[in-house]
């Protein structure tokens, strides 16, 4: 049986739906429950001929530049569920489940594949074949959950966005098809979503379908009817009703908003699952503005503040948001993996915890922590939407220590 991938969801939302010449990108990660993500900046870095990387579970080849990155992870791994990097290319993923299962092997997790196209794309389009082709050299496989009992291995799809266009990438094995959205919103979530529009796809995509008895080759191909499980009939209606029934043009409020939605299965409270981290990004269409991406690097976002992060050369590194680091003795190193886990929680989420419990058991004192969140988090968007507005050049010894300074606001404010 095949594990279940939790409900997940990323959004884009293109002008005119998106306000003033802004594409807003938004994702939730939903993880197992009391799974750590940590925010993580990596500045552009210059390599060694023949360097390798070592990713989650195997070595690849290193590039000879990477680019900056910033990036929302669980603590135990090296990829990213979603990021963004210093050329305003976003990419999120999500855990899907198809006609084929995932290799359990260890290969390129999705999440692997996130980060190392980050770090070596520099648009949109770029990123996708940075990942297509990884994915045809390593293929994709290995644990997805830090959990040594039993192997949650999923097939991946992934958003992948910058200030002109986003790409729909979705993967089976090495077969992949993509779609380009340059208008409209578009929402994805853990299942397969392309249909008859491919704008491109793996050269043997379709006659592996027809190999394995999918496709006869003669009707029109449908890439989800084609490669999801035949019990899949669920659609991603939680999100994408969410995002397309909003009249109003989406801002970076109403995207936060939706992805605070737990009425409407956006935010993921479950016994298993949870939303653990969460990130909206804002990239103006005119380049002249900086693109400011907002992590709340602590689960839930109904009760997180959601804090800026900009590129710009002399970023402030943040140990706060950053997970204790185990080196060579890490669990998930070691093989066999996964026989213990470390306490991965950070300065940020240890805080954090205390707030959620006061939330959740006392309501005035509560509600009055609540107030005083959104408070924070408002005073932020307000700061931020001067920067996109404002005609002066950004100023990057003011907005270097950015993140630093909202994280180390909100962990003095818990205590």
């Amino acid at each position: 049986r095949m594990a279940v991938a939790p409900p997940s969801y990323c959004f884009v939302a293109f002008p005119p739906r998106a306000k003033d010449g802004l594409v807003v990108f938004g994702k939730n990660s939903a993880r197992p429950r009391d799974e750590v993500q940590e925010v993580v900046y990596f500045s552009a870095a210059d390599h060694e001929p023949e360097s390798k990387v070592e990713c989650t579970y195997i070595s690849i080849d290193q590039v000879p530049r990477t680019h900056a990155i910033v990036i929302s992870r669980p603590a135990w791994l090296w990829g990213a569920e979603m990021g963004a990097n210093e050329h305003g290319v976003c990419i999120a993923n999500e855990a899907i489940n198809a006609r084929e299962p995932a290799a359990e092997t260890e290969a390129l997790l999705g999440m692997d594949l996130v980060r190392l196209g980050l770090e070596r794309g520099t648009t949109a389009k770029e990123a996708l074949d940075v990942i297509v082709a990884l994915l045809e050299e390593h293929g994709q496989g290995g644990n997805y959950y830090e959990d040594a009992h039993t192997c949650h291995s999923f097939q991946s799809a992934y958003l992948i966005v910058d200030r002109a266009e986003a790409w729909v990438l979705e993967t089976v094995g090495k077969y992949w098809a993509a779609e380009q959205i340059t208008e409209g919103v578009k929402c994805i979530c853990n299942q397969l979503s392309l249909t008859t529009k491919i704008d491109a796809e793996h050269p043997e995509l379709r006659s592996y379908a027809q190999s394995q008895g999918w496709w006869t080759g003669e009707d029109e191909f449908n890439f989800s009817e084609v490669f999801s499980p035949a019990d899949d009939h669920l659609d991603c209606c939680a999100g994408k009703d969410s995002l397309e029934k909003k009249e109003e043009s989406i801002t970076v409020q109403t995207m936060i908003d939706i992805l605070r939605d737990k009425a409407g299965g956006v935010c993921i409270d479950s016994e298993s699952f949870l939303t653990t981290a969460s990130v909206v990004s804002v990239l103006p269409q005119n380049r002249s503005s900086p693109c400011i991406h907002y992590f709340t690097g602590t689960p839930d976002p109904s009760r997180s503040i959601f804090k800026p992060f900009i590129f710009v050369d002399d970023v402030k590194l943040v140990p706060k948001a950053q997970s204790p680091c185990f080196g060579d003795d890490d669990p998930a190193k070691k093989e066999p993996r996964f026989q213990e886990k470390p306490d991965r929680r950070h300065e940020l989420y240890k805080a954090h915890q205390w707030a959620r419990a006061v939330i959740e058991s006392d309501q005035e004192q509560g509600r009055k922590l609540r107030k005083t969140m959104l408070e924070l988090e408002r005073q932020g968007l307000e700061a931020m939407e001067e920067i996109l507005t404002s005609s002066d050049p950004l100023d990057p010894t003011e907005v270097g220590d950015l993140f630093y300074d909202c994280v180390d606001t909100e962990i003095k404010f818990f205590k």
